[in-house]
């Protein structure tokens, strides 16, 4: 009775499974992008001009038509709208940053713009679809795509407003068609203040939110720029706004920073009316937000310095009281149950007490399962996340609702 007592033992053991369930991948290649669309639509992209697309939940991921000229690509960001609809975005000096569309489900593509600066590099981008009476740029009734990219610093002489011949970060608005085949990157990007060898980390598309009609945070080196832009009343002269947010990450090392920013949903505490020469318009100095910034050195992926950082609800960064694992590339928040969750090369890690804290979701591969299916990952969209050679892998279903604490 015993002797069969400790088989059952065994086999529970041997059945228990990783947290990430490793989905069949089309492809080799370094996926660096990911986006979950919701009712079973998810986009991903990555080196070599890839794109995949699933529509069932991840159980098929198709291997897309490569966009034109994209062979040589890097898509570090996507953002889908619906099964049929994404843009993509590349990363790369100069020439090697594009923005492709596609409004067939990917079995064609269209490049829409070129990066305009030669020794410019995008590094991220948001984008959402319009509402009526929001913008004019396609025949009337015909949705199209607001975005704004962020950019590394460089002289940005395609800029028609900057006689500046320091290098500044670069954050351009964009209108991309989907009924229509018009598209716009605009003229007039705001050039930003950046520091001495200060640059913005293109690893997950996860360094730029958009807080509201032009208002943005910029995660950059070990800093969060806060950008605003806007008309006093009643006489509407445009007037910018901004904030810098300190992020106390001591490495300084190029290679060492910020690498992914997420805020809680709802949680950021809107500016109140301010009176600048006598005239109102909402400036807000440093908005208040929950908010989690991950990082660290990808040079050396096993050192917890420097990882994570929290602001709790103030507009102030700390260093977490006990880090994640080391290096990590991307945070999200799981709003259904209150946990963050964060992803590496060396594993995932979750906080339940708005980044105080991190415990490691620790692997429980099955003898069927690779020994790193909880590891490995470059960018993250609940409940998909994407890694190297071509590595997809979910969320199993109930894995954050139980996580209380360390998953031992």
């Amino acid at each position: 009775m015993r002797y069969a007592l400790i088989l059952g033992v065994l086999f529970a053991a041997t059945t228990v499974n990783a947290q990430w369930e490793i989905q069949t991948s089309p492809t080799p290649a370094d996926l660096r992008g990911i986006d979950n669309v919701g009712k079973g639509i998810a986009w991903a992209s990555g080196s070599d001009g890839t794109v995949l697309r699933t529509t069932d939940d991840g159980a098929h991921w198709q291997l897309c038509s490569t966009p034109p000229g994209a062979e040589k690509l890097d898509f570090r960001g996507i953002q889908a709208f619906d099964a049929n609809t994404a843009i993509v975005m590349s990363t790369g000096k100069g020439a090697f940053s594009r923005l492709y569309k596609t409004t067939d489900a990917c079995q064609s593509w269209k490049l829409v713009f070129i990066n305009p600066d030669k020794d410019g590099s995008w590094d991220a981008l948001v984008t959402h679809v319009t509402e009526v009476g929001e913008g004019d740029v396609c025949i009337a009734g015909s949705k199209f795509i607001l975005g704004t990219i962020l950019g590394d610093p460089a002289v940005h002489k395609s800029n028609q407003w900057d006689t500046s011949t320091a290098p500044s970060f670069y954050l351009a608005n964009f209108a991309v068609g989907i009924g229509c085949p018009k598209n716009e990157l605009s003229p007039s990007a705001s050039s930003i203040f950046a520091l001495p060898t200060e640059v913005a980390f293109a690893a997950s598309n996860s360094v730029l939110e958009r807080l509201g009609p032009g208002t943005y945070w910029m995660a950059v080196g070990r800093r969060l720029i806060q950008y605003s832009v806007g008309f006093s009343e009643p006489s509407h002269y445009a007037v910018e706004n901004f904030c810098d947010i300190g992020i106390p990450f001591s490495h300084q090392s190029a290679s060492a920073g910020v690498f992914s920013l997420a805020i809680r949903p709802d949680s950021v505490e809107q500016p109140k009316p301010t009176k600048i020469g006598g005239f109102h318009w909402k400036a807000p100095s440093c908005l208040k937000a929950d908010m989690v910034v991950v990082g660290g050195d990808s040079t050396a992926i096993n050192d917890r310095q420097d990882t994570a950082a929290f602001t709790g609800g103030t507009n102030k960064f700390q260093v977490a009281k006990m880090l994640p694992g080391g290096f990590r590339f991307a945070v999200a928040y799981d709003s259904a149950t209150k946990t963050w969750i964060t992803v590496g090369p060396n594993g995932t890690d979750i906080s339940t007490d708005d980044g105080r804290n991190w415990h490691a979701l620790r692997p429980n591969p099955a003898l069927h399962e690779p020994a790193d299916a909880d590891r490995e990952w470059n960018a993250l969209s609940l409940p998909f996340v994407v890694g190297p050679y071509g590595r997809i892998g979910r969320l199993r279903t109930g894995v954050l609702s139980g996580a209380g604490g360390p998953i031992r």
